[in-house]
C-alpha cells in the first residue's frame, strides 16, 4: 500500500476496505486499525447482511454496490463521531478525478464550486473552458445533473457527475441568482486549471505586483515562482499575494512556496499525529521575494493556503489583507487500496510557528478587514491590499 501525504481541497475533498477483502485482498495488507476492524466478527457481519440483501432485495445488487455503501457508511460515522468533515472515501472513479486536480488538469467543464443546500454554487468560471461557453456564471447554482437534483449530495459525490471523459456531454440544471432555472448540454474537456495569474498595478505611485494562486497542487510553486519573477520583471516595488478562494492542496508544495518568500530554516508547520508522530517543516533555499509583501484571504482560504499565510504571517511579518480564513487545522493522509479506489484519513492535527492550531482559534485573522463587494466592478479587497503595500514601499 502506499502512502501520499496530502493537505486535502478545502474544500474541499475530501474506506474501500471490505471491497478489497471480497475481491480477494488478504485482510493482512489493511491497515492496522482496518485489520482489527474486519478479521472477526466484523466480518461476517458484514458479509452475512450483504448475501441477505442480495438475496432478498426487491432489486438486483452486486457486491461494488453494497461493497460503496458500506464503506462510505464507515467514513460517515467517523465524520459523525469526530467531527471530522475532512476523512473521505474514494471509488476508482472519484480517485481519478481528485488525482486529476491534484495533477493540475481533469477532464470537465471548467469550474470551481462550493457545496451548497441546493447543490454547487459556482466560484469560478474557467476562461475558455465549455462552462464558458455554455454560459454559465459566477454566482449560479448547479442544482441537477442529468435531470437528477443533486441538494444535500456531497460535493465529492456531485462533482464526480460532471466529470467525465472528454468529448462527451453533461446536462446541468442551472438556477441564477434571480431564481430563474435553465438546463445547459456542455461538452467535456480536458481542463487545465490556470493556477497562476500575475499582473502589475501602479498604486499610490507604486508599481505592486499582484499574483494570485488558486490551489497548491502539483508544481504550484514553480508556477507562482515564475509569477513572482514576471512582476519583478515588470519592476514591482511590492506584492500582493492573493489565497482567496485556495482551498489548499499539497503540503510539500505549501512549504515550498512558502520558502520563496521566508530565509531557509524558518519553521512553515508544525504537525502532532497519533501515528505519524510529531514533526516539525522548515523552510528550504531559494527565496526569491525581497520586496514589502503581503496576503489577500478569505473564507474560502483553506488547508495548505492557510499554512502558508501563517507561516508569512508569523515568521515574515506580513500583514494578512481580507476576511478570516476556514479554519482547517487537520491534515489528511492517502491511503491507496487493492481495487484502484482510496481512504483519505484525517490523521493529525498542524500547528502554525507560532503554535496555533487554526481549528481552535478559527482560522487566520486579518489585520486589515475588508470585504470585496461582488456587484461592484472594483475588486475592493485587492485595491486595499495594493494600498496596504504601496504604504510600505520606502519613496
Amino acid at each position: 500500500m502506499r502512502l501520499r501525504g496530502a493537505i486535502a481541497f478545502g474544500v474541499a475533498l475530501v474506506a474501500f476496505l471490505v471491497v478489497g477483502i471480497w475481491l480477494g485482498g488478504h485482510p493482512s495488507k489493511l491497515p492496522g486499525f482496518a485489520r482489527e476492524a474486519f478479521t472477526e466478527e466484523p466480518t461476517s457481519l458484514v458479509a452475512e447482511a450483504s448475501e441477505i440483501i442480495k438475496d432478498n432485495y426487491f432489486r438486483k445488487v452486486g457486491d461494488t454496490e453494497l461493497g460503496n455503501a458500506s464503506l462510505q457508511g464507515m467514513v460517515r460515522e467517523l465524520r459523525k463521531r469526530h467531527a471530522d468533515r475532512f476523512s473521505d472515501y474514494f471509488s476508482p472513479e472519484s480517485l481519478e478525478g481528485f488525482n486529476q486536480q491534484i495533477e493540475g488538469h481533469f477532464s470537465g467543464v471548467g469550474l470551481s464550486v462550493i457545496e451548497v443546500k441546493k447543490g454547487l454554487q459556482v466560484i469560478k468560471v474557467f476562461k475558455g473552458s465549455p462552462a464558458e461557453a455554455g454560459g454559465v456564471e459566477a454566482g449560479d447554482t448547479i442544482v441537477s445533473v442529468e435531470g437528477k437534483s443533486i441538494a444535500g449530495l456531497d460535493s465529492t459525490e456531485s462533482t464526480q457527475m460532471i466529470k467525465g471523459p472528454e468529448g462527451t456531454q453533461v446536462t446541468v440544471g442551472i438556477e441564477k441568482k434571480n431564481g430563474k432555472k435553465s438546463e445547459k448540454t456542455l461538452t467535456r474537456a480536458n481542463v487545465v486549471l490556470p493556477n497562476v495569474s500575475s499582473r502589475v498595478f501602479t498604486t499610490d505611485g507604486k508599481k505592486i505586483g499582484y499574483v494570485r494562486l488558486l490551489s497548491f497542487s502539483s508544481e504550484a510553486s514553480k508556477q507562482l515562482a515564475h509569477g513572482i519573477e514576471k512582476a519583478k520583471g515588470e519592476g514591482a516595488e511590492g506584492l500582493v499575494l492573493d489565497l482567496r478562494e485556495n482551498p489548499g492542496g499539497l503540503l510539500d508544495e505549501a512549504v515550498s512556496s512558502a520558502s520563496l518568500f521566508l530565509p531557509e530554516g524558518e519553521v512553515v508547520v508544525s504537525t502532532k499525529s497519533r501515528t505519524k508522530g510529531d514533526t516539525e517543516r522548515k523552510s528550504g533555499p531559494g527565496k526569491i521575494v525581497d520586496v514589502p509583501f503581503d496576503v489577500l484571504i478569505d473564507r474560502g482560504t483553506a488547508s495548505a493556503a492557510e499554512i502558508m499565510t501563517a507561516a508569512l504571517q508569523d515568521d515574515a511579518h506580513a500583514t494578512v489583507v481580507g476576511t478570516r480564513s476556514y479554519g482547517k487545522g487537520v491534515f489528511q493522509e492517502e491511503h491507496e487500496l487493492a481495487n484502484g479506489g482510496a481512504l483519505k484519513l484525517t490523521v493529525g492535527e498542524y500547528f502554525t510557528p507560532n503554535g496555533k492550531n487554526l481549528h481552535r482559534t478559527g482560522g487566520i485573522h486579518p489585520e486589515v478587514k475588508v470585504v470585496d463587494n461582488p456587484h461592484t466592478p472594483v475588486d475592493e479587497a485587492r485595491q486595499k491590499a495594493l494600498e496596504t503595500v504601496a504604504a510600505q514601499v520606502e519613496g
